[in-house]
């Protein structure tokens, strides 16, 4: 898994060290409780979270501590405040649901999030509360509780496939989908410590073949599903035939592998952050020599934390337990108020110059108020996820588009106020206010691929029923649709569209066929509303991205000529950009079917750049902050009011 996380070529599944690391805790912790109930008929919790406290915490702590410095110098003010919120999880043991929570279309990049890696740690432990409790309360009948064991594995592992197609996030981060993998662990010492003698010889060569097979044949695109049986299985067999004389247990015993075994821990806490934190301070790595001094770092601080803390303090038992859970408990605290100040304070801005602070600004400048957004469970607009804006009241506006209409939700929902005029927002990323279109996005998956064509063909029937709704407004990256991709910075999203079955277009050409379905999409909101208003697509800046500026800045890689070339667009370049897409709209504006809303009027009164009044006002290379929604919501205001434009 070290290997897979630092790029070596040909380990595409080698993220199933994680699910092999589920198995065999399992196995040992689990082993553990059910020979200590078994003989003794009770388990001690205290003993048992004593142990747990002494085999985790010192290890984590260092490197919870040492990484903390390391990301206050390195991290810009956004990532280092988001820092502080993933220590706070991670300390507490609940960073998978935290990584859960927040995974998200404008969420801080993996390499940018230092302690990724513990969210399997949060699913350890919120295992091993839950296990020894289920166990005592059961103790009275052995049959009982493997029963109840067997029926947790059965409804865990099948969840876990069947919700991994439409929801990868939560299957792959929270606990109750990853149980099962746990559960095998212990289910296999149970059954081992009951009967050894059924285990045929070849079970720990066929479950070595497994996980080898895993680890160069699974990918990452629906994992964990149906894939983590195949690492799961042979994790299984492999436990199941140690002992046993063969070449395959003769191998695992070797020095160099069990010396691989003792600093795991260890290795598994440090190569993460040293990984990001590295390729985030060096902007990536400039070949193999690099690359395998850093994981040769993260060996060495293994070694060390292995050697110097993890150990020592794990066979150490002249430090009295109350003592040594006191002092445990004392470093958590330092380490969630640590994270505490980095959240409450913003990310500490004041650590870096002006020039990188304005940048830096607008890199956390788009968190937005969604306590008005809301999802019905019934009627016509029921999964339609709607926000509010104005005034209360039923929606005298309808606002249709996509992340570039969440990118301008704060000055609209100003605006509204500010016109007296209730809204609706609806938006989708990536997903074009289009009827008849099925789209296939690299960055989304084939569920949201899905749900963009559901929930048009739901809105194209549910927008009729909108008596109070009179005017209703188009917002996306019209660009994108037309050309198939995206530019400069994230030239690599692409994305194709095709007519549906029955929308009877005739085009073959993606441009083509955007042209013809935005004519036909605004033919269709004709039909209902009023007025239909097309905003003309910000411009797209190909190479800016605040948050790469920002730390070119911080970092000394880049300078004030280097920014200026960043922060604007040719004009040859961008007029090239935006014809396909603009000929059709302008094309229905001239026809009187649709009122254009030129965005072009404030931010680029010249030349288009990431600058109003030099102030940036773009989050990346096509989506604006909310300082740049609030500097072009007077253009909104017509529509808004419903007088003429």
């Amino acid at each position: 898994m070290v290997l897979y996380h630092f790029g070596v070529p040909g380990l595409g599944g080698g993220f199933v060290g994680v699910d092999v690391f589920f198995v065999i805790s399992g196995f040992l912790i689990g082993g553990l409780l059910w020979k200590e109930l078994d003989e003794t008929g009770r388990i001690s919790l205290g003993r048992f979270y004593l142990r747990r406290i002494r085999r985790l915490a010192p290890a984590f702590i260092a490197m919870a501590v040492v990484t903390s410095v390391a990301a206050w110098v390195i991290l810009l003010p956004f990532e280092f405040r988001e820092f502080g919120k993933h220590l706070i999880a991670a300390t507490v043991w609940l960073s998978n649901v935290q990584f859960w929570r927040e995974a998200g279309y404008f969420d801080v990049a993996a390499d940018s999030k230092v302690l990724l890696h513990t969210w399997s740690l949060s699913v350890e432990e919120q295992f091993y509360i839950v296990l020894p409790l289920t166990l005592l309360a059961l103790r009275f009948s052995r049959r009982v509780t493997t029963g109840l064991l067997v029926v947790a594995w059965l409804t865990s592992a099948v969840a876990c496939v069947a919700l991994t197609p439409s929801q990868p996030v939560a299957t792959f981060f929270l606990f109750p989908f990853r149980a099962w993998e746990l559960l095998t662990g212990v289910l296999l010492a149970l059954w081992l410590r009951a009967d050894r003698r059924r285990i045929p010889g070849l079970a720990g060569p066929l479950g070595l073949a497994l996980i080898i097979g895993a680890i160069f044949l699974v990918g990452p695109d629906g994992f964990p599903g149906w894939q983590a049986i195949i690492p799961v299985a042979g994790t299984a067999l492999l436990l199941a035939g140690a002992g046993r004389a063969g070449p395959v247990n003769r191998m695992l015993a070797l020095p160099p592998a069990v010396f691989v075994g003792l600093i795991s821990y260890s290795l598994y806490l440090w190569h993460w952050p040293v990984l990001v934190l590295s390729r985030y301070w060096r902007d990536g790595y400039s070949g193999p020599m690099e690359t395998a001094q850093w994981l040769g770092l993260s060996v060495i601080l293994a070694i060390l934390s292995w050697a110097i803390v993890e150990r020592p303090l794990r066979q150490s038992f002249s430090i009295p337990p109350l003592q040594f859970v006191g002092g445990a408990a004392l470093c958590a605290i330092a380490l969630v108020a640590f994270g505490g100040v980095a959240f409450i304070r913003d990310g500490l801005p004041g650590r870096f110059d002006e020039q990188a602070q304005a940048h830096i600004a607008a890199s956390q400048d788009f968190l937005q108020d969604w306590s008005r957004c809301t999802t019905d469970d019934e009627g016509h607009f029921a999964g339609i996820e709607i926000c509010r804006i104005g005034p209360d009241g039923p929606p005298e506006v309808v606002i249709w588009g996509d992340s570039h209409l969440r990118a301008l939700m704060n000055g609209l929902g100003l605006a509204a106020l500010e016109a007296d005029t209730p809204g609706w927002i609806i938006w989708r990323a990536g997903c074009p206010p289009l009827f008849g279109i099925i789209k296939e996005e690299t960055a989304a998956t084939p569920a949201q691929n899905a749900a963009c064509t559901d929930a048009n063909d739901q809105l194209e029937q549910a927008f009729g029923t909108l008596d109070s709704a009179k005017r209703i407004l188009l917002v996306a990256r019209w660009s994108y649709y037309a050309e198939g991709a995206g530019v400069g910075r994230d030239a690599q999203n692409l994305i194709t569209m095709e007519p549906t079955p029955a929308s009877g277009y005739a085009a073959t050409e993606q441009p083509d066929l955007f042209g013809e379905a935005i004519t036909r999409t605004v033919a269709t909101l004709g039909a209902i509303f009023d007025e239909v208003h097309i905003a003309r697509q910000v411009a797209e800046i190909p190479w800016y991205d605040s948050r790469e500026v920002a730390r070119g800045l911080a970092h000394g890689r880049l300078d004030a000529m280097d920014v200026s070339a960043l922060s604007t667009v040719e004009e040859e370049k961008l007029a090239a950009r935006v014809a396909n897409s603009e000929f059709p709209i302008y094309a229905i504006h001239l026809s009187g079917n649709a009122q254009l809303i030129d965005t072009w009027q404030t931010l680029c009164p010249e030349r288009c750049s990431i600058l109003i009044s030099g102030t940036p006002v773009y989050f990346d290379n096509n989506h604006l902050t909310n300082a740049g929604a609030l500097a072009i919501r007077s253009l909104f205001l017509p529509f808004l009011t419903g007088e003429d434009t």
